[in-house]
């Protein structure tokens, strides 16, 4: 009997105690829903109640939430969530997303990620200038150019397998290779101190895997702000028996912050003067060569956020390019020629500045780019002050707007059959000028990805030396369980999937 009154009066004081927190949410969910400023705009009652309903898509469903957002502009057209309006009409992109731009990168959404030191975070458009002066100039297309043999380099070691598998009736895991390939040319280039994925048996599968399973913490983060701290302030050997993805992070961090104090010693002891060639971070430390002076901090988050950013970028990029091509033999046929006229030295060198030349390789090219949509989900910006107006709808400052490239991407009204791999629907000079509003694979304005210049480098030479040494490769079958993205920022296949390889086309001859 003192034991059912005991457990009354518990349970009780728990409805007392919780009723403020209750009444405070029911209260935020009925303004949401009723008395926001963005109450005009229409979506799922849920969606505008809670963040949950972003968390669940992100973290729960899948990695599928940029999909649902799809779904929801074909229902509601623009779609509201409790703050955030997602766009659906593609010439949207250029109003908020170009040089001098007054909208500015959403704290909540870009904090989760961690690396409050690094451009890429940083939600001030002034800060992010200063910070990103160094990082425009060593990935600049002059820098690049002069580089260049670093991307030769990788890009002979993945091929030098590719050739060996063929020899041997094998085949090759083109979707870790061709990954490698970016993280080898960035890490070298960047740091002078490549991770040599390129030269592991089966091309640095733990390095991917750990990408991936760290992708759904951002989005844990992002519902649960203070979480993040919380992780990061667990001591290292603790962390790796909680969360093993999380603890090799920490590593990886404590690894790219002494690669920067290596660089800085080097520098300051002037052991840097004899370097055959700088690098990105030998570059920053110097102001003489830098538009900035950084912290060890900000270096640390900047090399941090480049070796992720290279990860699943260009490598998901290229990736689908060679896919696309070795499943239409049309298309394949035509590169191979092209190339073939132009390059009549099958193992020659092929040189970035001769290859953007080649039309049919640039369509491609472009066309590959369109359909890998390597950064697939939102990229949220914060309306200025005295507000905006976007079809109709009048957002006043601080909403915070979004659009994705798999919407734009995808836009029939720019691309007819928007799912087919088409590079014939660039050749007309106008219609490609017009289908630059909806083409931003690399963002665009000041915010555009820092690495576009090398990006493109690698894609070139990469795709181009492939597709003219070989005119008889082969890819395995994929489902489409196998191809489907999971947004953590940047798109991840599904870890179970199988991945894309490469081998010798049956029924083809060697050259």
């Amino acid at each position: 009997m003192l034991g059912d009154i005991a457990a009354i009066r518990a349970f009780s004081l728990l409805l007392w105690l919780s009723a403020p927190w209750v009444a405070w949410s029911a209260s935020i969910v009925i303004y949401r829903l009723f008395f926001h400023p963005l109450s005009q705009i229409l979506g799922p009652k849920l969606a505008v109640a809670t963040l949950l309903y972003q968390t669940w898509y992100c973290f729960f469903g899948g990695g599928r939430f940029y999909a649902k957002i799809e779904e929801l502009h074909r229902r509601y057209g623009d779609s509201r969530f409790p703050s955030l309006v997602h766009l659906s009409d593609s010439n949207n992109f250029d109003k908020i997303h170009h040089v001098g731009t007054p909208f500015t990168k959403d704290p909540a959404f870009y904090g989760a990620f961690g690396n409050p030191n690094s451009s890429f975070t940083t939600a001030s458009n002034e800060l992010h200038l200063l910070r990103r002066g160094g990082m425009n100039a060593f990935f600049s297309r002059k820098t690049v150019l002069q580089l260049e043999d670093i991307v030769h380099e990788k890009t002979e070691l993945l091929l030098s397998r590719v050739q060996a598998a063929l020899e041997a009736g094998t085949e090759v895991d083109m979707h870790h290779g061709l990954r490698a390939v970016s993280v080898d040319v960035v890490t070298d280039y960047a740091f002078g101190d490549c991770y040599d994925l390129l030269k592991q048996e089966d091309l640095g599968i733990k390095f991917f895997t750990l990408m991936h399973k760290i992708g759904p913490a951002a989005w844990i983060f992002r519902q649960w702000y203070w979480l993040k701290p919380v992780a990061m302030a667990i001591p290292g050997p603790v962390v790796k028996l909680i969360s093993e993805p999380i603890g090799q992070v920490r590593d990886m961090q404590e690894h790219c912050r002494r690669q920067v104090l290596e660089v800085r010693t080097k520098h300051e002891n002037g052991l840097d003067k004899d370097d055959a060639r700088p690098t990105n971070f030998s570059a920053l430390v110097d102001p003489e060569k830098s538009f900035s002076k950084e912290l060890v901090d900000n270096l640390e988050d900047e090399a941090y956020l480049i070796i992720t950013a290279a990860a699943d970028t260009t490598g998901n990029a290229m990736t689908t390019i060679t896919r696309y091509v070795v499943e239409n033999p049309d298309i394949y046929r035509k590169l191979h020629a092209e190339l073939c006229d132009a390059f009549p030295d099958r193992d020659a060198d092929l040189e970035y500045v001769a290859l953007e030349r080649l039309p049919y390789l640039t369509i491609v090219i472009k066309e590959g780019l369109r359909l890998a949509f390597s950064v697939p989900g939102r990229l949220p910006r914060i309306v200025p002050k005295d507000g905006v107006t976007f079809n109709g709808h009048t957002l006043p400052q601080g909403t915070v707007v979004s659009m994705s490239s798999w919407i734009l991407q995808q836009d029939e009204h720019y691309f007819p059959e928007p799912k087919t791999f088409d590079p014939g629907r660039w050749a007309d000079p106008k219609e490609a000028q017009r289908f630059e509003r909806a083409f931003i694979p690399f963002g665009k304005g000041s915010r555009a990805c820092a690495g576009m210049n090398l990006a493109y480098c690698e894609l070139y030479v990469v795709i181009g030396t492939m597709f003219r040494r070989f005119p008889n490769l082969a890819g395995n079958r994929l489902t489409a369980e196998d191809l489907v993205y999971e947004d953590y920022f940047s798109a991840y296949n599904p870890l179970k999937a199988r991945k894309f390889h490469v081998m010798l086309a049956p029924t083809s001859e060697k050259e």
